[in-house]
C-alpha cells in the first residue's frame, strides 16, 4: 500500500480523465502525474531525501495536492499546516518535524517569511505563487526538472505528520502511514456510492485531515478534484452548480451558513449527491433544515479523530430522517466503520453496558503508528493497539455510538455530569439561536456552573431568562445554563470549524 499507487493507476487506465479543476488550470491525470514526478524531481535536487518532512502553510489549490503527493513520491514526509495558527505555533510545529521544505502561497507569504526567522534550522521556501522575492517557484521547479522514479518503500512508513491542537499545551504531530491512508479510504468507499464520475469539492481546508481523506480516496477511484481557496457560503454555491458538484465534506457550521444564504433558492444545487459533514455535532435544527432543502441528497455523518486518519464510524443516508422508525439515529455518530472495532469503557478499562456513557476506544487497520517524538503520549494513548479517544459517549443496542461530549468538555456541577452538547442541542431549538457553546465556569458553591455563550439571529434579542427556560422544556433542571452571555461577534472557530472553547473559557 501507498498513497501514490492510485496516480499510476489513473495513468495506466485513465491517462486524458480530468483529474483536477483550479479556476482556469484543467489537469488530465497524464499531465497531474508528469508534474507530479517532476516536482518529487525538483525536491530531491534541492536536498529532500528520503523520510524528509515538507510543510504547506497555503490555502485549498492543486497546487497544495501537487505538493502533497510530490512529497511522497520523492519519499519524504507531508506535514500539512494550520494556516490559522500564530506564527510561534507554526513555527513549533516545524521545529518540532525539522521539517526541511515549506511550501507556501501569497496569501500566506508574510507570515511563511516571520515563520522561517522563527524556525531554529534552514527552510527551503518554495512558493505556489509568482514570488516577489527571491526564493523558488513552484511552476519553475516543475518546468526545469526531469521526470523521476516513484519512491516505493513500505506501507508502514510515514506519509504525513498532521499537527492537532496548538491552542493550548504541546502541539501533537500524528503521524500517519501509507497503510492508514488507504485502508480508511478503502474503509469508507465500501459504505458510500461514489465512482469515477464523481466531482469533489475541496471546500473544507485541506490543512485538516478530513479534507486529506478525499485528496487520497478521490485520487483512489479516478474522480475529479474542483478546488476552492476556501468555505465561503456564495463561493461554494457558486462551485457547485458551476461545477456540478456531486460529493463534499463541510462541518455543521458551514453547512448552516450554506442553508442559510439569503438567496439560497437561486442556485441550482440539483447535482449534489452526497453530502458529509463531522468534526461537531450537527444540531437538530440544522439537521431538520438540511433535510428539508436538500431532500435528495445522501447525508453521512462522520466521526473520528486526526489519530484514526480520520473515519471510525458514519452515520448513514438513511438514517437521517425526522421519522419515529429512524429518526432517533439522526442524533447518533452512527456505527463502527468496516474493519475498525469499538468499545464504551469506564475509567478501569472495562466494557460499559449498553446504554451506559464511557470513553470511545477503537482499533483498526487506520489507526495512527503514534506522536511524532511522544513516545510517552503515544503509549498512553494507544494501549493494545487501542485508540483511546478522550471522548465521551454511549452505544445502543445494535451499535449506534452517541457522543455526548469530549472527556475534557464535560462539566461537573455538584457532582452531576454535565454534557455540553446535550445543552447545546437544546438552545439550538430556540428559534432565536444562531450559533452557541456551553462551558462549565467556576461556581464557589457547586464546583462548576453551566454557562451558556449566544450568538442571537440578526435582529433578534432572546433574554437569558427565554432561553435558560426554553432549555428547562427540554432536559433536566440541573443540566440546563445557569448563566448566559450574548456576542455580537462569531464563535471562535478552529481550522477543521470547531468552535474553540478553550477561547470562550479564558475570561472565566
Amino acid at each position: 500500500m501507498r498513497v501514490t499507487q492510485a496516480l499510476q493507476r489513473n495513468l495506466q487506465q485513465r491517462p486524458n480523465a480530468i483529474a483536477s479543476v483550479d479556476g482556469k488550470r484543467t489537469l488530465t491525470w497524464s499531465q497531474l502525474v508528469n508534474r507530479i514526478s517532476k516536482l518529487a524531481s525538483g525536491l530531491k535536487a534541492v536536498n529532500l531525501c528520503t523520510g524528509d518532512r515538507a510543510g504547506i502553510l497555503a490555502l485549498n489549490s492543486d497546487h497544495y495536492m501537487e505538493a502533497m503527493y510530490a512529497t511522497v513520491w520523492a519519499g519524504g514526509i507531508t506535514v500539512p499546516l494550520n494556516y490559522r495558527w500564530s506564527a510561534p505555533e507554526i513555527a513549533y510545529a516545524l521545529n518540532d518535524s525539522e521539517t526541511k521544505v515549506l511550501f507556501f502561497d501569497t496569501a500566506f507569504s508574510d507570515i511563511a517569511h516571520e515563520v522561517a526567522s522563527l524556525v531554529n534550522h534552514e527552510l527551503i521556501m518554495i512558493s505556489f505563487d509568482e514570488p516577489a522575492k527571491d526564493e523558488r517557484y513552484i511552476e519553475h521547479l516543475i518546468e526545469s526538472s526531469p521526470e523521476c522514479a516513484e519512491y516505493i518503500g513500505d506501507e508502514n512508513d510515514t506519509a504525513g505528520i498532521f499537527y492537532t491542537g496548538g491552542t493550548t499545551g504541546r502541539s501533537k504531530g500524528v503521524m500517519l502511514t501509507h497503510a492508514n491512508h488507504i485502508s480508511n479510504s478503502l474503509q469508507f468507499l465500501s459504505i458510500i456510492n461514489v465512482d469515477q464520475e464523481s466531482v469533489y469539492l475541496h471546500a473544507a481546508p485541506m490543512f485538516h485531515i478530513a479534507d486529506a481523506l478525499y485528496v487520497y480516496m478521490i485520487t483512489q477511484i479516478g474522480a475529479k478534484h474542483i478546488f476552492i481557496p476556501r468555505f465561503e457560503p456564495d463561493a461554494c454555491a457558486k462551485a457547485i452548480q458551476n461545477h456540478r458538484i456531486s460529493d463534499i465534506i463541510l462541518v455543521p457550521t458551514m453547512i448552516q451558513m450554506l442553508l442559510e444564504l439569503p438567496n439560497f433558492t437561486d442556485f441550482n444545487l440539483s447535482s449534489l449527491k452526497q453530502l458529509y459533514y463531522g468534526a461537531s455535532p450537527m444540531p437538530e435544527a440544522v439537521a431538520q433544515d438540511l433535510i428539508s432543502k436538500l431532500s435528495w441528497v445522501k447525508s453521512y455523518q462522520l466521526y473520528g479523530q486526526t489519530e484514526s486518519a480520520p473515519l471510525l464510524t458514519a452515520l448513514e443516508s438513511r438514517y437521517h430522517t425526522m421519522s419515529k422508525e429512524k429518526g432517533g439515529r439522526i442524533r447518533s455518530a452512527g456505527r463502527a466503520m468496516p474493519a475498525v472495532e469499538l468499545k464504551i469503557i469506564d475509567e478501569n478499562g472495562r466494557e460499559v453496558p449498553r446504554g451506559e456513557i464511557g470513553e470511545i476506544i477503537a482499533r483498526g487497520p487506520n489507526i495512527m503508528k503514534g506522536y511524532w517524538g511522544q513516545p510517552e503520549l503515544s503509549s498512553k494513548t494507544l494501549k493494545d493497539g487501542w485508540l483511546h479517544t478522550g471522548d465521551a459517549a454511549h452505544m445502543d443496542s445494535e451499535g449506534f455510538i452517541f457522543i455526548t461530549d469530549r472527556l475534557k468538555d464535560m462539566i461537573i456541577s455538584g457532582g452531576e455530569n454535565v454534557y455540553s452538547t446535550e445543552v447545546e442541542n437544546a438552545l439550538y431549538e430556540h428559534d432565536d439561536v444562531a450559533q452557541c457553546a456551553v462551558i462549565g465556569i467556576p461556581d464557589d458553591k457547586w464546583g462548576e456552573s453551566v454557562h451558556a455563550i449566544v450568538l442571537p439571529r440578526e435582529g433578534k434579542q432572546p433574554s437569558s431568562e427565554e432561553l435558560i427556560n426554553h432549555c428547562k422544556q427540554l432536559i433536566a433542571d440541573y443540566k440546563c445554563p445557569r448563566s448566559v452571555s450574548f456576542r455580537t461577534e462569531p464563535l471562535p472557530l478552529s481550522g477543521p470549524g470547531k468552535i474553540l472553547k478553550t477561547e470562550l473559557r479564558k475570561p472565566f
